[in-house]
């Protein structure tokens, strides 16, 4: 089922998501929902709280280059993430789903290990790099109601939020 993805400035974006106590059928329900609306809509990553769900759970898909027309290959649920490690800088061009057509430079580590349980519950350490990385501290971002925008100098947050906003206004005029 494909569920409706929030945009900015929706406030539960901010929201800070809840550890899940019991990997049930309603979570790999929402999983399952979850992987159904991010390939429909084109993303590599989604957090369950961009679909109003405040619970620490997010998808990934991120292929590699030749490897883009093969969805599924890379699927990752992600439930109760976090990052244990995290190393290096590295500067990468990002978007969002919820803040469809707009992209910013955010400084992120080139290098993160994750802790992270599997839809079995298992416990599972993964480390990662390159778009990889990002894609990670993007979505558990998510989970904190941090937004890849809240990552830019205060400045360019602001010119970001007030393209935003005037996209918005010129939609709405438009409708």
């Amino acid at each position: 089922m494909l569920l409706d993805i929030l945009k900015y400035p929706d406030p539960f974006l901010k929201t800070r998501a809840e550890k899940v106590a019991r990997i049930d059928d309603a979570v790999k329900s929402l999983i399952n929902n979850m992987v159904e609306t991010m390939y429909h809509a084109k993303g590599i990553g989604l957090a369950a709280t961009q679909v109003g769900v405040a619970k620490r759970v997010a998808i990934l898909d991120v292929p590699t280059d030749e490897e883009r027309k093969e969805r599924g290959k890379h699927l990752l649920p992600l439930i109760n993430p976090e990052i244990i490690l995290s190393e290096g800088t590295v500067v990468y061009e990002e978007g969002c789903l919820s803040i469809p057509g707009f992209t910013a430079d955010v400084t992120r580590a080139s290098m993160v290990v994750i802790r992270t349980l599997d839809l079995e519950g298992q416990v599972r350490e993964i480390t990662a790099e390159g778009l990889f990385a990002i894609a990670l501290q993007h979505e558990i971002d998510h989970l904190d109601g941090i937004l890849f925008i809240d990552r830019l100098s205060r400045l360019k947050r602001e010119m970001m939020k007030r393209k935003i906003r005037k996209s918005i206004e010129a939609e709405d005029k438009a409708l």
